[in-house]
């Protein structure tokens, strides 16, 4: 039987220590964190991430600033409201809901957020910076990743690590974490070939692509360490992850579940990147 590492409580650890942070910031210099999320359109998925990131925040003590945009906003309008909002002294971390409607471009609207405020870590300074190893936010979910196997102490230098999926907002940041803390890092993808029995070589095996229980018993090495980052619905529109939970379990070692594994980290790895924002740019060390 595997030992199930808990996201919920791992997460609940973190906002605790992060609670406290904030209300040693705001006595000391009466600076509120300051968390700007844009919205544009009526996609459900992104109006349920978007009120979660509110309730974080109240929770946290941080001042939200939500901005709901309609379906026809304008690339000029979306990029007028970031400028606004990237020299505002209280907004110290811009959030865009991803993802876009189709006429806009997401990239350059990624890009045109100040580097400083980038608490999603999804511009090129800021990915740049993930890539040598001298940066100030990781975008948030492979460092919720992160933060699970430390919390569970799991040892990551020498071990074989294998990341299934190549995405700029999980696999690529993910393989890079886990290569500059000396993990010995394989990334696969669509086209890997043997993509079952490199998965089975794995120590540690990192799984987001989007595919409901892809990974299955037979893909897993014995007593290996298995990280879930995939959030789907199976055939009977129930949650589920990228791994095929109920054949796994009793094979891996450590295993995070879906749901309530790397999911709640996600945001408190936000409202970490937004804190440690509105430090640095109060020229507050950490």
């Amino acid at each position: 039987m595997a030992q199930i590492i808990s996201g919920k409580a791992v997460s609940a650890s973190v906002r605790e220590e992060l609670k406290k942070e904030t209300a040693a910031l705001i006595e000391s210099s009466g600076i509120y964190p300051g968390l700007a999320v844009i919205l544009v359109g009526n996609d459900p998925a992104s109006q349920v991430y978007v009120r979660n990131k509110q309730l974080a925040c109240e929770e946290l003590g941080f001042h939200p600033f939500e901005y709901k945009l309609g379906e026809n906003t304008t690339q000029e309008q979306l990029l007028d409201l970031i400028n606004v909002l990237n020299k505002d002294p209280k907004v110290h971390g811009i959030l865009v809901q991803l993802p876009l409607p189709d006429h806009l471009d997401e990239q350059s609207v990624l890009y045109s957020i100040d580097p400083a405020k980038d608490v999603d870590a999804f511009h090129p300074m800021n990915v740049g910076r993930i890539m040598i190893g001298s940066y100030s936010f990781l975008p948030c979910t492979p460092a919720g990743v992160m933060e699970l196997l430390d919390a569970s102490g799991i040892e990551i230098a020498g071990k074989n690590c294998v990341v299934v999926g190549r995405s700029n907002i999980v696999g690529k940041p993910m393989s890079m974490l886990l290569l500059q803390r000396s993990g010995t890092v394989t990334i696969c993808h669509s086209k890997t070939k043997n993509l079952k029995e490199v998965c089975a070589e794995a120590d540690i095996l990192v799984v987001a692509i989007g595919k409901p229980k892809f990974i299955t018993a037979d893909m897993v090495k014995e007593g290996a360490v298995v990280i879930d980052v995939g959030i789907n619905r199976d055939e009977n529109n129930k949650l589920c992850g990228d791994v095929d939970y109920e054949s796994v379990e009793p094979k891996a070692g450590y295993i995070t579940p879906v749901p309530g594994g790397v999911g709640p980290m996600t945001i408190t790895m936000l409202m970490k990147n937004t804190l440690r924002a509105a430090k640095m740019q109060n020229g507050i060390e950490d």
